[in-house]
């Protein structure tokens, strides 16, 4: 687990160093270990400083940013450090849950049903943001299965006009290996019930799935959209590391340790 947390740790500093632009004048705390600072008190609370319906984005950040959580997460723990990150300088921030299956929801894990539904379900709430806010795209940062499903959305739910910038988190793109998913469960309390077919998201995810050879033919991106993707060489559920990364036009695939080499996240 240390590894998976220094890597989104590192990721959200990735971030942060290309946010650019005023912070807000109150600007709220930013938690960057979840396991010491934060208790998780609800999952189907907003992160700090998101969903604020009422928010015009600026015309330095005119685009406002979607979180999307992973398999088995939900917007309340994964975001505590770059939702408010992102407020305090100035963004529109917007997160949602997605993916509840076999009462998953109720237990507070999310992203396990079948990513075609779940790509439906933001569709839906980036329509909600665009109306809300006014803003003509969106920016969608994703971790794991948010990072990749989005891609679906984008080549196949009409969401290409609508987001600007898709960043991946150490996202599944092209799969990964039943042992990744069964490690990436054991992060999460009770989530190991929920693998084989209580959770279909999971066997989409797995590397040469009919899910998968769907999402990816005819190539990795789609026009007009550009494509960010960070990601660990040291990644324990995204496996090989590399199978993250997205070939194409628009494109910029970083390696953390390419970055900083004694990074071990």
């Amino acid at each position: 687990m240390r590894t998976r947390i220094l890597g989104l740790v590192a990721a959200a500093a990735a971030l942060a160093a290309i946010t650019a632009g005023a912070a807000q004048a109150s600007e709220l705390p930013v938690i960057y270990n979840g396991t010491l600072g934060y208790a998780h008190i609800s999952s189907t609370a907003s992160p700090p400083g998101a969903n604020n319906f009422a928010c015009k984005p600026s015309a330095a950040h005119p685009r406002p940013v979607i979180l999307v959580h992973g398999t088995f997460g939900d917007m309340s723990d994964s975001w505590q450090a770059l939702s408010p990150l992102l407020y305090n300088h100035g963004y529109c921030v917007f997160a949602l849950n997605y993916g509840s299956y076999a009462g998953s929801g109720s237990l507070g894990i999310y992203a396990t049903g079948n990513i075609v539904k779940s790509a439906e379900e933001l569709s839906s709430f980036v329509n909600l943001v665009l109306t809300s806010t006014g803003a003509s795209q969106v920016d969608i940062v994703g971790h794991s299965q948010g990072g990749m499903m989005p891609r679906y959305y984008l080549k196949y739910l009409g969401g290409a006009s609508k987001v600007h910038t898709l960043v991946g988190l150490a996202p599944s793109n092209h799969g990964t290996t039943l042992e990744g998913l069964a490690t990436l469960a054991g992060y999460f309390p009770g989530a190991d019930a929920f693998l084989g077919i209580l959770c279909p998201a999971c066997e989409q995810q797995t590397a040469g799935s009919s899910f998968m050879t769907t999402l990816n033919s005819g190539g990795d991106t789609v026009s007009g959209v550009n494509y960010t993707v960070i990601e660990s060489k040291y990644d324990e559920v995204v496996t090989p590391y590399t199978s993250a990364f997205l070939s194409g036009p628009k494109v910029t695939n970083i390696t953390l340790q390419s970055q900083c080499i004694l990074d071990a996240g």
